[in-house]
């Protein structure tokens, strides 16, 4: 009966991306944002003062709950009786106080039951293991495949009339669906490294899980519970409308439903005190567990996401124009987040087919922030500004949604930073490749759609492609993960490839793999390449020409061999000097001092003059784009060519 509010297995998502204290959610946190709630706040209100009266019923009642009064039955709402009378006069408002002790009562009993039972099994079968975790999860099926109801009858024909005993077995069966989920946030807690470390600190076992453990897995508990409160409340006034549990005259709200409904037709005014306060109750209750469970879980303690919110707005600026010969061209591109905070400040660049452009810089710097932007995958709120985005003739700015959904992997494809990550666990890679097949070739047939597939994996030279296929994302290595991402942003043989950091995460040797394909992709295909990464080593392996980031703006812009050869903004100098690739054996390797300053927090002239060697007096005031020699640069104070000795 309250099965489904535990669950029959573990909550999806797992932990592989969230924290077991965000998991878990902070109490405080979630009941702030129940109150932050208008109907949430409402129904915790009316929960608050439903207990408070019931419990303080001895002083707030008006009449005794046993008083009769012959000459005022079936009276109706007055001044005297509030809420009116019932069939022996009896005042129906202090009937509901009273009635409240012992519904309330019961019911506490069944959570108290529920908590203390699903908790300690959950937290000892996920810390524990081995034959406690197999024992519990066999009982806890067992627990949940019986009928609940079947139960309590029999309950209370070996106790009659004892609501206690019917409520507590209620909530030991209920419990098995609790003990999954806190099973399930457990098993997630107990490999953190703060929990090995209290363990190495010399903790015993019931320190760690009242200390460490039990708090992370305290978000999803107090939701159930919220949501079981209501569910236990139903079950109690069941039993009382039924006549098994508290028997006349002793009030309950069950009971008060009862004599209601022996009075429908001489007084229908009956039923709404008593049905009310029930409904109204339980209803409470499960509007409080949906914005705790909400307030708890990372995927919706935000504000909730929509359609609308989901697209991403453009707004044309004025600026240069783009260049007709580019198959992607970029003027004046900034992104803007809800806040205001600008993370992207008027960005341009070009990219030609058949040519790889690579955008460099620091983590921070707004590269896959611009790439995003192009393709208007951007967070929740943030804007995009934009003079020209233009792909193939097409006016990307003037876009709608519909439009750009068009241009996604059919023109501009995208491979994310964790290609693991990018690809649903719950199919396989066939099925994956097989639906971008479908959206990007309409009318293609079953057999069409599956050659197709296999002329993917084939092209990213992944051996045995049937056997790929049909494996699972969690299945693949690195190396293979990241080709089976580059074969779905193919399958709409797109004349742009955007790869955000492709070779990250991956060994040296699958890293060149990696690069070689994409090169090989390129040449064979002659679409163009937007590689977004920090390593030069793979900017001077694979990319024709250069653009380097810093703190949202560009730096510099050249043919990749000018800015290796000579490059004009000490940034870039900086970075190419601090790269490990090029440093000489035994030397010592220079080192760039500071950080990307945060967007938000940029200085309003040269937004990398707190680190640079060289920077002067002039440099606190905005730094123009200087274009020239092959290439453009952002700075007063240009390296200079020791070969000429003329401003690089």
């Amino acid at each position: 009966m309250l099965h489904g509010a535990g669950g029959r297995g573990e909550p999806p998502g797992g932990s592989r991306d969230r924290s077991p204290r965000s998991a878990g959610g902070d109490p405080v946190t979630a009941w702030r944002a129940v109150v932050g709630r208008p109907v949430g706040a409402l129904c915790l209100g009316w929960l608050v003062v439903v207990v408070t009266a019931c419990l303080g019923a001895d002083l707030l009642a008006p009449y005794d709950p046993q008083e009769q009064d012959l000459t005022a039955v079936y009276s109706g709402p007055t001044g005297a009786h509030w809420l009116g009378t019932d069939q022996l006069g009896r005042d129906v408002l202090s009937r509901v106080l009273h009635g409240g002790q012992v519904s309330l009562l019961v019911v506490g009993q069944a959570l108290a039951a529920y908590l203390v039972l699903g908790c300690a099994a959950g937290v000892l079968a996920g810390y524990r293991r081995g034959w406690l975790d197999r024992v519990v999860l066999r009982v806890s099926d067992l627990a949940l495949s019986m009928p609940a109801v079947v139960i309590l009858l029999v309950v209370l024909a070996i106790f009659p009339h004892d609501e206690s005993a019917a409520m507590v077995t209620l909530g030991v069966l209920s419990a098995a669906g609790l003990a999954r989920v806190v099973r399930a946030s457990t098993l997630a807690v107990r490999e953190e490294p703060f929990v090995a470390a209290a363990r190495v600190a010399g903790l015993s076992t019931p320190k760690v899980l009242v200390r460490h453990v039990l708090p992370a897995v305290v978000g999803p508990v107090i939701s159930l519970v919220a949501l079981v409160a209501g569910s236990a409340l139903l079950v109690e006034a069941s039993l009382g409308f039924l006549g098994l549990g508290v028997q006349p005259p002793e009030p309950s709200w069950g009971g008060l439903i009862t004599e209601a409904s022996q009075a429908i037709y001489r007084q229908p005014w009956l039923l709404v005190p008593g049905g009310g306060v029930v409904a109204s109750t339980a209803i409470a209750c499960a509007v409080v567990g949906d914005v705790l469970r909400d307030a708890t879980d990372d995927r919706t303690s935000r504000e909730p996401l929509s359609w609308r919110r989901m697209r991403t707005p453009v707004v044309r600026r004025a600026g240069g124009p783009a260049d007709d010969t580019a198959v992607l061209s970029v003027r004046g591109l900034s992104v803007r987040l809800e806040d205001g905070t600008t993370v992207v400040d008027d960005v341009a660049f070009d990219v030609h087919a058949g040519t790889a452009l690579g955008l460099v810089g620091e983590s921070g710097c707004g590269k896959s922030m611009t790439v995003s932007a192009v393709l208007r995958l951007l967070p929740p709120g943030a804007v995009v500004e934009a003079a020209e985005v233009r792909f193939a003739g097409r006016d990307l700015v003037a876009l709608d949604e519909r439009g750009m959904a068009g241009v996604r992997g059919g023109g501009i494809g995208y491979i994310a930073q964790d290609p693991v990550a990018s690809l649903d666990p719950l199919f396989t890679v066939g099925s994956q490749l097989a639906e971008a097949v479908r959206h990007h070739h309409r009318g293609a047939t079953r057999d069409e759609v599956r050659r197709r597939t296999v002329d993917l994996v084939e092209a990213v030279h992944l051996p045995d492609p049937k056997g790929v296929l049909a494996k699972y994302p969690h299945q693949l290595s690195g190396g293979m993960a990241q080709r089976v991402a580059i074969a779905r942003a193919l399958a709409g043989e797109p004349s742009v490839l955007i790869a955000d950091e492709p070779t990250t995460a991956l060994d040296v040797t699958v890293q060149a793999g990696i690069l070689d394909l994409l090169r090989e992709l390129r040449e064979r295909t002659g679409m163009a390449l937007v590689l977004v990464t920090h390593d030069w080593g793979v900017v001077a392996d694979t990319c024709d020409k250069a653009v380097v980031m810093y703190a949202g703006q560009v730096v510099e812009r050249a043919d990749v061999r000018r800015v290796f050869d000579a490059p004009r903004h000490p940034y870039t100098e900086a970075l190419l000097a601090a790269d490990p690739n090029a440093a000489a054996p035994g030397a010592r390797l220079p080192v760039l001092a500071g950080a990307v300053p945060a967007p938000g927090h940029w200085p309003d002239g040269c937004r990398f003059a707190p680190r640079c060697a060289f920077a002067t007096a002039e440099c606190a005031r905005p730094v123009a784009e200087t274009v020239g020699h092959g290439g453009s640069h952002r700075c007063v104070h240009p390296r200079r060519d020791t070969t000429t000795g003329a401003a690089r």
